[in-house]
């Protein structure tokens, strides 16, 4: 749907809302009051949000606190901001009543497509993991071949903030919450780009399968014209995707990685030990990025080396220093027990404490658990809402693996016992397998408190390189 398509709704009498204040919901609110200035709108939010809004001195968008389901279907449409899940009570009730939920994700891209429906220069990013890192090298080495590159989306500034703007390559971040708008958009992207797919985000979603048809949506849904896929992935390698080219990374017909060796097929392209680009995995990103590229139709064996240039983002797998002879790993953005794991496993021949626990979306950690028998570090401290039932699956696993196990209140907590149980040289990690909800904002907020906590100064660790048009 276009923003134009706002108006000619309202005027056939259909009530328009948005739905959220945060920056996506700001975001929506200035792009469609730069085409329609005068499109009544209701804007659903909190009291203090309602504040806020009520302070621009639009008379035509009317705040609204009752965010009920008879509130909701009172609006044709509503745009909503990307953290509201549509399968809330409520967002269903309305919708089954016919109202329409979309997001500024699919707002923007309606914008996009030319004639034959494509948008040319736009190459979207999702994947559970891997997503930002795999977007801001892209968008890195895109900049290095002299084009133009917008970085946006899920990574920080929201699409609709560039909506006038131009750029030769958009690189769009996209999370689960996001994918269907892209679908939704009728508008298909150049080229997708999916690192891996395993279970996350299951409050929003409501279930596992839910979050992976959500997820997969870009690619199902969405159809681009390249997909770009991680071959060693098996949800995505049982896919069939008829109306793309596939493209796949991890193979050893494409971009690969052999030890520490990147090979383009049984080509030889450099050496990856120099790059800072901590953990196997995160070099697997640089084949995706570069099987990107060549489908692209950039020379990425030319362009490989500039990975060397490129600026690791905060809060995933950040190096701090060290203090006191502990080094502080800070890897605040681990929302899984599958990132804990990985982290682990670039930590496995040190002295490691690794902080573990946040916010409980109920994911399992079974097989978190089941790895501490067989590589475990030197000690695991609990915290946060689902540190407890961590806790109590690693109770048993403790004993029979050898390693210290003991729960924390919260992570100023966390860390003194951290430091307590490790020697010189060790290293204390962050990589709580968890959100940051409840305790933090966000799990930048996490991060910085984490460097503070370790004697870091927060500021000088927490700013993206690259964010917007470059």
């Amino acid at each position: 749907m276009r923003i134009s398509q706002l108006e000619q709704i309202a005027t056939g009498g259909g009530r328009i809302a948005l739905w959220g204040w945060g920056r996506e919901g700001r975001a929506a609110y200035h792009a469609i009051r730069a085409r329609l200035p005068d499109l009544p709108l209701t804007l659903f939010c909190n009291a203090s949000e309602a504040d806020e809004a009520r302070a621009i001195g639009d008379h035509w968008m009317c705040p609204a606190s009752d965010i009920s389901a008879e509130a909701l279907a009172l609006h044709a449409i509503v745009v909503k901001s990307p953290g509201i899940s549509p399968y809330r009570a409520e967002a269903l009730a309305s919708a089954e009543q016919g109202t329409r939920f979309i997001g500024g994700t699919g707002l923007w891209f309606a914008e996009q497509g030319g004639d034959d429906g494509i948008a040319t220069d736009v190459l979207c990013v999702t994947g559970t993991k891997g997503k930002s890192t795999t977007s801001a090298l892209l968008a890195h080495l895109l900049r290095c071949a002299g084009m133009r590159t917008a970085l946006a989306g899920n990574i920080g500034v929201p699409l609709l903030e560039l909506l006038d703007a131009r750029a030769d390559a958009w690189v769009v971040e996209l999370s689960s919450y996001q994918t269907r708008d892209v679908a939704a958009s009728g508008v298909r992207p150049e080229i997708a780009i999916v690192t891996n797919v395993f279970p996350e985000h299951l409050d929003w979603h409501g279930s596992e399968a839910r979050y992976v048809a959500d997820k997969l949506a870009l690619l199902t849904d969405a159809r681009p014209r390249i997909a770009v896929l991680n071959a060693a992935d098996p949800r995505l390698a049982a896919l069939s995707l008829p109306d793309s080219e596939v493209h796949w990374y991890g193979h050893a017909d494409g971009w690969h990685l052999r030890g520490d060796a990147l090979h383009r097929g049984d080509v030889f392209v450099m050496d990856t030990t120099s790059l800072r680009l901590p953990g196997r995995h995160n070099r697997g990103n640089l084949c995706a990025v570069l099987t990107a590229l060549e489908a692209f139709g950039l020379d990425a064996v030319a362009l490989a080396p500039h990975a060397a240039e490129f600026q690791p983002l905060p809060h995933r797998l950040q190096s701090l220093g060290e203090c006191d002879g502990i080094a502080y790993i800070n890897d605040s953005i681990s929302t899984t027990p599958h990132a804990t794991l990985a982290a682990l496993e670039l930590y496995r021949d040190r002295h490691v404490a690794v902080l573990v626990g946040g916010h409980d979306r109920g994911l399992p950690w079974e097989n978190f658990a089941d790895a501490m028998r067989v590589h475990a570090p030197a000690a695991i401290i609990t915290m946060g809402q689902n540190g407890p039932r961590i806790l109590d699956l690693l109770a048993g696993v403790s004993a029979e693996a050898d390693f210290a196990l003991e729960a924390a209140v919260d992570l100023a907590e966390a860390m003194v016992k951290a430091r307590k149980a490790l020697p010189a040289g060790g290293v204390i990690l962050l990589s709580p397998g968890a959100p940051s909800f409840g305790a933090y904002r966000d799990y930048t907020a996490r991060g910085r408190h984490f460097a503070e906590l370790a004697g870091f100064d927060p500021d000088a660790i927490s700013g993206i390189i690259g964010m917007g048009i470059i």
